[in-house]
C-alpha cells in the first residue's frame, strides 16, 4: 500500500521543488508497484497447478496477472 503526500508547498516556492517532489513521488510509486507485482508473482508461484486451475489460471498467466495486464 502506498501513501502519497497531497499537500502543496507555500506560494512563491521555487518550481524546482515541485519537480523534485514529483520525482520522488513517482519513484516511490514505481517501487511500490514493483514490490506488489513481486509479492503477487511469488504467491502465485507457490501454488500448485491444481490450485491455480481452481482460480482459473495456468502457470503461464502468472506474469501477466502480477503486472496487471
Amino acid at each position: 500500500m502506498a501513501a502519497f503526500d497531497t499537500t502543496h508547498s507555500a506560494y512563491g516556492a521555487a518550481p524546482v521543488a515541485g519537480k523534485v517532489s514529483g520525482f520522488f513521488t513517482s519513484l516511490i510509486a514505481s517501487i511500490v508497484s514493483w514490490n506488489d507485482a513481486r509479492v503477487t508473482r511469488n504467491t502465485l508461484s507457490g501454488l500448485s497447478d491444481r490450485e491455480l486451475n481452481d482460480i482459473g489460471l495456468v502457470r503461464g498467466d502468472i506474469e501477466s496477472v502480477a503486472i496487471g495486464k
